[in-house]
């Protein structure tokens, strides 16, 4: 599970791009408890999710051309531009080249092999979310990929990442953690495409966050009443909790769960 006591290669931030920010506000803040408010002038835009008056994550309005609505994860780095080089050296790729925000801090946007985009963040004064691994936080990380030992050489040549199998009823799991954490650091998993919904975009790979919630079926059903969709009804797994996929109204997709998926 996630917490804010951040690690290089951990997840540190995570943020929403999508085309009705104010439509984006209202469903995450009546799902959540989420309130919502610009960063300032100076921010194009850009504004913090917040719950309790500690920051959640981040969003912004973004355009077709910036591609389709969803949220990124960011990872922390000590030197973005090492690590935007390490991603290009490995076969991926930088859509956003390392650049400076204010003083807060250093990020890009990169790509893997297979297409998928995620951030880094070099912290300057902003160290990364003031939430996390509680119930209305980022808890977990999923990526969905084709090829996972292929994912799992890319990250950890380029985030440090290593991977430990567990084993669970229904399967084998492909847990993460960052370099020399081992069990405790673990934030994520690579799992094979998903088959929550069947068509071209089922099998796409990307990132899906998990947010802790205390009722995972009051939150599907109220995600279904403010517009979003189900893609994965609630579901319990043993040893890892209670979880459902979801997708706002305007696309973006995240799953909630109750539970800690570190239980597997």
């Amino acid at each position: 599970m996630l917490t804010t006591h951040f690690t290089d290669g951990a997840p540190n931030w995570i943020d929403v791009g999508t085309a009705d920010m104010e439509g984006a506000a209202h469903f995450y803040g009546t799902l959540f408890g989420w309130e919502f408010a610009s960063a300032g002038p100076d921010a194009g835009g850009y504004g913090f999710f917040r719950l309790a008056d500690r920051i959640v994550a981040g969003g912004m309005r973004t355009t077709p051309e910036q591609g389709p609505p969803a949220w990124t994860v960011y990872f922390r780095t000590p030197d973005a531009d090492a690590t935007a080089e390490a991603a290009r050296q490995a076969h991926g790729s930088t859509p956003v080249p390392p650049m400076d925000v204010m003083r807060q801090g250093r990020m890009a946007i990169l790509a893997d092999q297979t297409g998928v985009p995620f951030g880094i963040w070099q912290p300057g004064q902003r160290k990364g979310l003031e939430a996390a691994g509680e119930a209305g936080s980022l808890c977990w990380v999923e990526l969905y990929t084709p090829d996972i030992a292929r994912a799992a050489a890319f990250y950890r040549s380029v985030l440090g990442w290593e991977t430990s199998a567990v084993t669970f009823p229904g399967g084998v799991y492909t847990s993460v953690n960052p370099a020399g954490t081992g069990e405790d650091g673990m934030f994520g998993g690579l799992v094979p495409p998903a088959d929550d919904l069947t068509g071209p975009e089922s099998g796409e790979p990307h990132w899906l966050p998990y947010f802790g919630v205390d009722d995972t079926d009051a939150v599907v059903a109220r995600a279904v009443e403010l517009g979003g969709r189900v893609r994965l009804p609630a579901t319990s797994l043993a040893g890892v909790g209670r979880l459902a996929r979801l997708e706002d109204p305007y696309g973006a997709r995240f799953a909630v769960i109750k539970g800690d998926p570190r239980q597997t």
